[in-house]
This record gives structure tokens, sequence and C-alpha cells, in this order.
């Protein structure tokens, strides 16, 4: 019997790679935005310092930038690894939040960006950068 098969598609990795880093600087720079566009408010419903919402905003808004860019962006992905790793703490020490959640997002969310940010980080982000060649 004879499997179906696709053609060879890795010529077309970068794209992909790409397409990953635009979802996550989508996420992330949004994230980042509404962190800096009402700090108080939003330390308040994560229960943070708001000194650390706005580092926290200045970082996920700049990451997002370099990731779209292509630009440092290993770098963001460690950083967005981090604070998804922050995000599982919180969700399953401090709110009890289940994996799947009840009356929120659950920690798989942060799962799923964790993975995402790893296939950045060991493909260099691929090959496709804004100003044409990666840094």
């Amino acid at each position: 019997m004879r499997y179906l098969t696709f053609p060879q598609l890795t010529q077309y990795s970068d794209w992909g790679i790409l397409a990953l880093r635009v979802m996550i600087a989508a996420v992330f720079s949004t994230s980042g935005f509404n962190h800096l566009k009402a700090p108080r408010r939003r330390a308040e419903g994560l229960g943070m310092n708001i000194g650390f919402v706005v580092f926290l905003g200045l970082a996920e808004f700049l990451g997002g930038i370099a990731m779209l860019l292509g630009f440092l962006s290993q770098w963001a992905a460690i950083g967005f690894i981090l604070i998804m790793l922050g995000a599982i703490w919180m969700k399953v020490f401090v709110w009890k939040t289940g994996f799947w959640g009840d009356k929120s997002m659950g920690w798989h969310y942060d799962l799923i960006f964790i993975a995402m940010n790893l296939a950045v980080l060991l493909t260099n982000g691929g090959n496709i950068a804004l100003f044409g060649h990666r840094f």
C-alpha cells in the first residue's frame, strides 16, 4: 500500500517561521501596548507592582517589534519564554488556574507560546527579515 506523501516543503520553512514570528509579534506587542496604555489598571488586575507592569509592557512591546522585524528575534524569544514561564507560575501557584482554565485562559495557552518561541529560538527566526538579512 502506498502512502500519500507531500512534496518537499522544507524550501518554504522560512515563510512558516516568518508566519510564526508575525503571530508572536501580534500577541506580545499588543499585550505590551495594553500594559503601557493603562499600567495602573493592568497592575491591579494582575496583582502586580505598577513598575513591574511598565517593565513588562516595554519588554513585550519592544520584543514584539524585534520579533516582527527579525532583529534580535532569538533574544526576544528567550525573553518571551521567560515571561510565559512567569505567567504559568502565576496561574498555577497564585491564581490557581487549571491547565485548561475554568473562568479564564488556562496555562495551556502559555505553553503554546513557549513552544512557538522555542521554534524561533532554535531556527534563529528563519532567514526572512525586514532588512534582507539576519542580524
